[in-house]
């Protein structure tokens, strides 16, 4: 490998506050603290909780743009505490000062989140067009004004309310913690070809891109032994966590655990139905991918560890180096624009891109002020990294794009947050693709197909284990066995026979399962792909006419629900034809792999 820990870049976060117990971080939070308090006075002055009434006066307009431009300050301020410690704690497990404020913020955030309860349910219960019309911030608000109303429909008791904030602390929080902290802290021993070496766990899982079949075996058995040894823990939080999830759904009458999720992430039950329908039609597709990588491979059908073994080409490294030239040069074939902030970002050492012990796996792009981010991630060289780098830059041009919205505005559903990346993940696998060899060309349509596979057929494998937990907690909390019974019959209904072993352990890979907010976080991945697709398609048909319209899409996606943003660019997003026309873009990428592979 060409990458080492001290040639990967660290973020530079001393613009936001030099340290946690910095005197500026200190004061900053002290701020904060009475900026929660101002907000509590606002709340009582105007009798900020569900109404008798939904009428409308000139009174109750003053009082809504009053307390909206409040909470407007205060959610900017939050963000950017919250993204700072995140990126601490996140990096460094070990960072003792960043936990310690990190879980003051959490405990402020009680407070925070007892207000919402009231602000959500004195708006939600207004008549929204009535104030829309008579108040710009409230047009300006109206989606959020919509999302509001029909979550305040749902809620419990306003004293039932502060009661589920106080537990998500000590509770949900507490059982998020202690996984990130675990997984970050995990050191695996390894057996490889130079000898036993203990690694930490997101230097294991990078171990699966490694050309030598035999290191991706020994990495994956140490990976899969190192999960049991957590895993009754690991269990004891996710059950912990969904039981909280579902006591609470049901308390707040939705009809199913899945309802909630949806007009949080801005589609209706049709779309969701229609795309997971036109994915599972996909299966059998993805299952001739795989069998042609198998035999390419010259095996008879391909184990986890293969998933996403190099071939060809990608056997290559990238240094960092290499990987921001990559990126540069294919984004400035879509736009100045966008190269010009992939360039600030370098220039500014936005990103933190090298694995190490007490770092967490995967990769994440946080927005820490309007316009400004980090990017997190764990830089392994491969292609499929670089591919990755792409894709979190596109969450930070997406967060550009936002940056002159209200702190309530740029509230963006996760089925579109993923919208930018995968846009930026396709325009550099594109661009790459026109200049390669055929051999170059079938790597690069490996490393797409990888993704696209993980998102659309693993990730439907993730939502069948959480739909299944949530099924089974009716009767009680699951055991270790249990969970991985779910998770490989879950991988069996997706993956078909083409893969063995599968990987039990999934549930506690994924840290995504342990966070408080998220309920059935999968399936927003797999809309932002397809979403994505259909946009590029967009693009192709007229560039120029495009990057326009897209910029504002961007600055929009917290404004409206993404059938109205949709209909846009043409989408009729609740019918499965729109997604099978994506998915007719995979197909096509599948049968030009199996051609290349049968030459």
């Amino acid at each position: 490998m060409i990458n080492t820990e001290s040639t990967l870049p660290r973020w530079d976060l001393s613009p936001f506050f030099p340290g946690p117990d910095s005197p500026e971080f200190l004061n900053d939070f002290h701020q904060f603290v009475e900026q929660i308090g101002a907000m509590a006075v606002l709340h009582t002055q105007y009798n900020v909780r569900r109404r008798g009434t939904a009428a409308v006066d000139a009174a109750f307009v003053h009082a809504y743009e009053e307390v909206t431009a409040a909470w407007n300050a205060l959610q900017d301020h939050k963000r950017l505490l919250e993204s700072y410690l995140n990126c601490l704690t996140s990096t460094n497990a070990r960072d003792e000062s960043a936990k310690a404020r990190l879980s003051e913020l959490n405990t402020q955030s009680v407070r925070i989140d007892k207000m919402d309860t009231q602000y959500v349910a004195w708006a939600g219960t207004t008549d929204i067009d009535s104030l829309a019309a008579q108040s710009e911030v409230a047009g300006n608000h109206r989606f959020l004004l919509w999302k509001m109303q029909q979550k305040a429909a749902h809620q419990m008791s306003e004293e039932e309310e502060e009661l589920a904030s106080e537990l998500r602390t000590s509770g949900l929080t507490g059982w998020s913690r202690l996984h990130g902290n675990m997984s970050a802290l995990l050191q695996v021993p390894v057996d490889l070809p130079s000898g036993r070496q203990s690694l930490p766990m997101s230097s294991v899982r990078g171990l699966a891109h490694d050309p030598d079949r035999s290191v991706r075996r020994a990495a994956f058995e140490a990976e899969v032994a190192a999960w049991e040894t957590v895993a009754v823990p690991f269990a004891a939080a996710l059950n912990g966590v969904k039981g909280y999830q579902r006591t609470v759904r049901r308390r707040r009458k939705y009809a199913d655990d899945v309802e909630p999720t949806l007009t949080a992430n801005g589609i209706n039950r049709p779309t969701l139905d229609a795309m997971q329908k036109a994915c599972s039609e996909s299966f059998p597709d993805f299952h001739r991918y795989m069998a042609a990588k198998a035999k390419l491979m010259g095996l008879k059908r391909l184990a986890w560890y293969d998933l996403v073994a190099p071939i060809g080409a990608t056997a290559k490294s990238y240094s960092w180096t290499q990987a921001e030239q990559f990126i540069l040069n294919n984004f400035r074939r879509y736009s100045e624009k966008l190269a010009d902030f992939a360039a600030r970002s370098f220039d500014e050492q936005w990103h933190d891109a090298g694995p190490r012990g007490g770092k967490q796996g995967g990769a994440y792009c946080t927005c820490v002020r309007p316009g400004v981010s980090r990017l997190m991630m764990n830089f392994d060289g491969s292609f499929n990294s670089v591919s990755t780098l792409a894709h979190e830059l596109g969450h930070a041009y997406h967060n550009l794009m936002l940056k002159d919205r209200t702190a309530l505005q740029r509230g963006t559903p996760s089925t579109l947050a993923e919208t930018a990346s995968i846009f930026c993940e396709t325009l550099a696998f594109e661009a790459s693709a026109t200049q390669a060899s055929e051999e170059e060309r079938l790597a690069l349509l490996d490393t797409v197909l990888e993704r696209n596979l993980a998102v659309v057929v693993d990730i439907h494998s993730r939502f069948l284990l959480e739909r299944g937990v949530f099924e089974k907690l009716e009767a009680r909390d699951l055991t270790v066995p249990e969970l991985n019974a779910l998770m490989t019959e879950a991988q069996r209904q997706t993956y078909g026979s083409e893969l063995e072993p599968l990987h039990p352990y999934m549930w506690a890979v994924k840290g995504h399962y342990y966070i408080s907010g998220n309920s059935f976080y999968n399936y927003p991945y797999t809309f932002g792909l397809l979403f994505g697709l259909g946009l590029y398609a967009q693009y192709q048909q007229a560039p120029d006419s495009f990057k326009s319209r897209y910029d504002d899409f961007l600055s929009r996606t917290g404004m409206a629900d993404a059938m109205t943003l949709g209909r846009g660019f043409g989408f009729d997003i609740e019918q499965p034809d729109f997604w099978r026309s994506s998915l007719d873009v995979i197909r096509r990428q599948i049968s030009e792999f199996e051609k290349i592979v049968a030459v």
